[in-house]
């Protein structure tokens, strides 16, 4: 795994909140992304967002 990766939580329209590594999501014009969470420097720790964000309502669970 690169050390170097950056990680993302993005939500789309009608989907639970996905994590997604930096070359997947930078660029992308997406229309059915609604909101973007990130960067952040590990997978780890956009685990820990996203549970977060579940909690606060903002994302449905997988």
């Amino acid at each position: 795994m690169n050390d170097s990766q950056k990680w993302y939580i993005v939500k789309r329209t009608d989907q639970p909140c996905e994590i997604l590594p930096s070359t997947e999501v930078e660029g992308e014009n997406d229309p059915t992304l609604v909101e973007r969470w990130g960067p952040f420097d590990s997978q780890q720790d956009a685990i820990a967002r996203r549970v977060g964000l579940i909690r606060a309502g903002k994302c449905q669970p997988a």
